[in-house]
């Protein structure tokens, strides 16, 4: 079993570390604290409502009722709608007075009788689906395979072309400053407006701050990378850093990661890009926690 898994067996099953200190060198470190009383789902579903089921993400839900899932949100009032509670009773109809965003169709289709003195044409492979993994399941080996099946077998990739030349897209800069905390300098992981606060009551556990694909994101802190990768279903493409034996910082959704499991950091050194994997939209998730347990970064980081 490789440290890499056994980090993520730690992560997932939220215990908080015992003995972080210098004696390790590789810790498990817990990210995401997704438990919650267990839903007691309906035996039917009523008319016009669907009940979560496993795997069930809300793209796919839309996608069965012939509606967006952005609707499906709205009606339902989910905080966040890359998280579904399996046995959940959701609404699939518009309520009264309810406005229906209008489906997308494409263009017109243009229908012709297939000749009989010539083949039919071959099927083209199936087109993965794209979008926000919603449903968080715990990691392992079978999550991690039925998540591949669902997804289809990707096409060949075409040839490549050249980019189309565009404008660049500005940068929002970092705010500058730091604050000590329990003896860490903290500093702004990146630039561009907080989009999401931290909660106790729902399943943010951490800042989401938005930006545009390619953004620098920065180590909040110095310290070690402990996780660097994409095992934990629900934040993409993840950098954890462990600051001391309290504290470790996590980035999440990011495009490209920058540093890998081992290496040490400096606060402000630039470990990934800004990305929207396992996201409905470019953003950093950035999460603080103490002793295993989410604290608000506000309360950590310098004002802006």
């Amino acid at each position: 079993m490789s440290v890499s898994y056994r980090i993520l067996t730690s992560l997932l099953a939220g215990a908080v570390l015992a003995g972080l200190g210098a004696c390790s060198t590789r810790v498990a470190a817990p990210v995401d604290d997704r438990t919650s009383t267990p839903v007691t789902a309906p035996a039917e579903a009523r008319a016009g409502y669907y009940i979560v089921k496993p795997g069930d993400t809300l793209h796919r839900i839309a996608q069965d009722h012939g509606v967006t899932f952005r609707d499906l949100a709205t009606w339902n009032q989910l905080v966040d709608p890359n998280r579904l509670e399996v046995g959940r009773e959701i609404r699939v109809v518009p309520p009264d007075g309810a406005t229906v965003t209008p489906i997308e169709t494409g263009g017109p289709v243009e229908v012709s009788p297939i000749a009989t003195d010539r083949p039919a044409p071959i099927p083209a492979p199936p087109e993965v689906k794209s979008g926000p993994l919603g449903g968080v399941q715990p990691y392992s080996d079978e999550a991690w395979a039925a998540a591949q099946a669902e997804a289809g077998v990707s096409p060949a990739p075409a040839a490549p072309t050249a980019p189309e030349p565009r404008p660049a897209t500005p940068v929002a800069p970092v705010p500058t400053g730091i604050k000590r905390v329990d003896g860490i300098d903290w500093s702004w992981p990146t630039g561009g407006q907080v989009v999401g606060r931290f909660s106790e009551t729902s399943a943010r556990k951490g800042l989401d701050i938005g930006g545009n694909t390619g953004d620098p994101v920065l180590a909040a802190a110095g310290g070690k990378v402990v996780y660097s990768g994409t095992g934990l279903r629900g934040y993409g493409k993840l950098v954890i850093i462990k600051h001391d034996s309290n504290y470790l910082s996590a980035y999440a959704h990011n495009d490209q990661l920058m540093v890998k499991e081992g290496e040490s950091v400096n606060k402000g050194q630039q470990i990934a890009t800004l990305g929207s994997s396992d996201s409905d939209r470019p953003k950093l998730h950035f999460e603080i926690r103490r002793q295993g347990k989410p604290v608000d970064p506000s309360n950590y980081l310098p004002a802006r």
